[in-house]
């Protein structure tokens, strides 16, 4: 139905003559009543409506379990903005409407065409797990890149947060509240007991509508969602609704305890949206704020992906999964009996279709938690648990020298070869070479070299920044 628009005609004629003086004291008239009017209107209004606080008996049918939660969890659900200032060249009118660089307009720079300092604010949601400390728990790329966060409680109170560690292949980040103590703080429970088709509810900042509600039920358990920048495994699905803003923000049970942080959506559908449960999120946390950082894992495979030629070769009928070439002794696949010749097809449920998906599934597990494996073996399914363990220094070291056949060290300059074998895939390389990237990442240390490793040790190739008697230059690695 089209609604029609409404008009404010505005210096209606007179049909009598009035004296000089007339109009405008019936104007002031006017407007003296009308604003007499509204003030008494307020006034009783204010007098028939109940106040918040005990409005309704606690009996009352109207205090569902949704609103006691909602009641008891909404001090502790905070606003977050993070700010970060970035320069560049200032906009004119047309590309601040249009959009930078609109094709076909002149005049885009204002004259003089300076640099200026603008802010970029970015708004989320978060949960305060610990009042006494003001810690905070929310999304990691709510706070990416921030020079300053924000935290904003119901109460109307604004704090500064320092970030105390994020996490981005978990998204998952801790902040701690400056200049606050004894906050509310939400209960947190244990996903590992949701239930598909429970009540839940979710509080968050959508839009910048703040401290909203809404509700829906657990649609499923284990989902995992893929972007470019990998995976995303073990996330709780919900019909509640979430929003951009909503990230960061609790799940909550319809007892009002904590069993996610809402984290994402399906821009394509409707109502489906992604949590990432409390147990995951509560050892993340851990990790963070005891080494300020998650551990790597491992489970001691060696890889090749399963493409046409080697499915044929394999007398499968379809290419996808990972070949085990070799498993190392010791390791959490030994353990639990893996062999060279398996074919693992999926972690958790989760497609392994290829060494990356491996890498990206296994990189968002955290340790002691078993993984199920689909495995294939001489024709057969086989179905095997293995529990992921710390991908110490010492393990990669060794699995550097073997896969991308040499070794380095940390120096005043930065991360050297020591030592490259002749017939290993980087025999280019040359004692005192400085390696100063790992693809995009860079590699001031060895434990950033160590860790840019353990991301790509199983890719087809690596593109290497190296820098030789002062010259740069990148070289491609194909292990």
């Amino acid at each position: 139905m089209k609604t029609r628009p409404i008009y404010i005609q505005r210096n209606l004629p007179c049909r009598g003559r009035s004296r000089p003086g007339r109009v405008e004291e019936a104007a002031v008239e006017g407007n003296f009543a009308l604003r007499l009017f509204f003030l008494m209107l307020a006034a009783a209004l204010l007098l028939c409506t109940p106040s918040r606080a005990g409005a309704v008996a606690a009996d009352s049918p109207r205090m569902t379990p949704v609103v006691r939660a909602v009641q008891a969890v909404a001090p502790a659900v905070v606003n977050i903005t993070s700010t970060h200032i970035v320069e560049g060249q200032r906009l004119s009118p047309l590309e601040q409407f249009f959009g930078p660089g609109f094709p076909g307009l002149p005049g885009f720079d204002v004259p003089g065409g300076r640099n200026v300092r603008q802010k970029r604010v970015s708004l989320g949601s978060g949960v305060i797990v610990d009042g006494e400390k003001g810690l905070v728990l929310t999304n990691a790329h709510v706070i990416a890149g921030g020079d300053e966060v924000m935290v904003h409680l119901l109460d109307g109170r604004e704090f500064p947060a320092a970030v105390k560690g994020a996490d981005p292949d978990f998204d998952i980040a801790v902040l701690q509240i400056k200049g606050a103590s004894k906050l509310p703080a939400v209960k947190l429970g244990d996903s590992s007991d949701i239930m598909p088709g429970e009540t839940v509810i979710a509080i968050g900042n959508p839009f910048g509508f703040n401290h909203t509600v809404t509700t829906g039920v657990v649609s499923a358990l284990g989902r995992t969602i893929r972007n470019k920048d990998g995976a995303f495994t073990d996330l709780v699905q919900t019909d509640a609704a979430i929003n951009p803003g909503n990230s960061g923000g609790p799940l909550l049970n319809i007892e009002g305890v904590l069993i996610g942080i809402n984290t994402a959506v399906d821009a394509r559908a409707e109502g489906i949206g992604f949590a990432i449960p409390i147990n995951k999120a509560r050892r993340v946390m851990h990790d963070l704020m005891s080494v300020g950082r998650v551990a790597p894992l491992w489970l001691g495979l060696d890889l090749q992906d399963v493409d046409g030629r080697t499915a044929m070769a394999l007398g499968l009928k379809d290419a996808g999964g990972v070949l085990v070439t070799a498993v190392f002794p010791g390791s959490p696949a030994a353990k639990a009996g893996i062999a060279p010749g398996d074919i693992l097809e999926t972690i958790n449920s989760s497609p392994v279709r290829d060494r990356r998906d491996y890498l990206d599934i296994l990189r968002n597990q955290t340790a002691g938690t078993p993984l199920r494996l689909h495995l294939l073996r001489e024709g057969g399914a086989l179905k095997i648990e293995a529990t992921p363990e710390p991908f110490g220094d010492a393990e990669a070291r060794a699995l550097l020298e073997r896969r991308w056949g040499f070794s380095a060290a940390q120096t005043a300059q930065g991360v050297v070869v020591r030592q490259a074998r002749a017939d290993g895939p980087a025999s280019f390389l040359r004692q005192g070479d400085h390696i100063t990237a790992v693809g995009a990442a860079e590699t001031r240390t060895m434990e950033d070299f160590l860790q840019a490793f353990r991301r790509e040790r199983m890719s087809g190739q690596i593109l290497l920044q190296v820098v030789r008697n002062g010259k740069g230059y990148y070289a491609r690695l194909v292990p």
